[in-house]
């Protein structure tokens, strides 16, 4: 089963308490926004095979939302940080490139 840890409560909460919200860091699109610029917002998503970001809702704790870094083919967690973060922290790239030699963080878009 996957624990993640919440970042606000500090409770390790297994995934039965939380409630996935789908990829984090996205660029979001609105009002002023091309037709392809909004399209790509709501229906382009990432699904890669190793190291992913998403986001996540402590549905039974505290309620708030954060991220996780985790490998999608392995489940293993490298940490997660406050939603309210551009990019993930410097020691969660530094555990994924340890894992992952030659592994580059990029800005999403």
């Amino acid at each position: 089963m996957l624990t993640l840890n919440c970042p606000y409560c500090g409770v390790d909460a297994e995934e039965t308490e939380l409630h996935a919200e789908g990829e984090a860091h996205l660029k979001r699109y609105g009002p002023g926004s091309s037709d392809d610029e909004f399209e790509g917002y709501l229906f382009m998503r990432e699904n890669p095979k190793g190291v992913h970001f998403e986001r996540w809702r402590h549905q039974s704790g505290c309620g708030k939302f954060f991220h996780a870094a985790r490998s999608t083919t392995t489940l293993e967690v490298f940490g997660t940080y406050s939603a309210q973060t551009l990019e993930p922290p410097q020691d969660i790239k530094d555990a994924i490139t340890a894992k992952h030699p030659g592994w580059t963080w990029r800005e999403f878009s």
